[in-house]
């Protein structure tokens, strides 16, 4: 009788050694990915910087923000406002074919035309890009022939859309405020806002 109470405290006790190693294992299984999920999102935080008050910067080496066109219907349409102490007319053309296209015009009612810019945004593998050529008042292009500004895309809220250096915010059904990062001569950087109404 004693002896097959020993053989059975034998196998109680080896039971609960083998299942606290088994639930140690899965601890540190949990913590190393609970220590990989850190990593995660501490790098993620730091390659989405914010740049200025409403705007942020996405590192060169990092991905770009995951975001379909269809998130960003609400640009779709005519709009007009004031930027950089002008008058500015925007349009975008619904999407198409994985792109929408976009034109804007800079002037001022006295002294004519500023630049104008030819706007492509598209869907890539790695993300949503937006493509930005510029056009002087004679309509010659800033950039070399085959360049052009890009703007990656950091990542897409609610109501949002933020690029590295450029934010949109839908603040009213007909009402977007867009604001760009622009780079001064001694390096600093200065946030500008582009007050967008719809035309109606």
């Amino acid at each position: 009788m004693e002896k097959n109470q020993l053989n059975v405290e034998y196998v109680v006790v080896h039971s609960l050694y083998y299942c606290c190693v088994f639930l140690l294992e899965i601890d540190l299984k949990l913590s190393k990915y609970i220590l990989l999920l850190i990593v995660v999102i501490a790098g993620m935080a730091s390659a989405q910087d914010r740049l200025t008050e409403h705007t942020y910067s996405l590192a060169k080496d990092a991905p770009m923000g995951k975001g379909k066109l269809a998130d960003v219907a609400w640009l779709v349409g005519s709009w007009q406002g004031t930027a950089f102490g002008s008058q500015f007319e925007e349009v975008w053309n619904p999407a198409s074919a994985g792109s929408m296209m976009g034109m804007w015009k800079l002037y001022d009612s006295e002294k004519g035309v500023n630049f104008y810019e030819l706007l492509l945004l598209k869907e890539q593998s790695e993300g949503l890009v937006l493509l930005v050529k510029h056009f002087s008042a004679d309509f010659v292009a800033w950039e070399d022939k085959a360049d052009f500004v890009t703007f990656r895309l950091v990542k897409v809220e609610e109501n949002a859309v933020h690029f590295s250096g450029l934010s949109f915010y839908k603040s009213e059904p007909d009402k977007i405020d867009g604001y760009i990062v622009m780079t001064q001569k001694d390096g600093s950087k200065t946030e500008h806002k582009i007050a967008y109404e719809r035309v109606k």
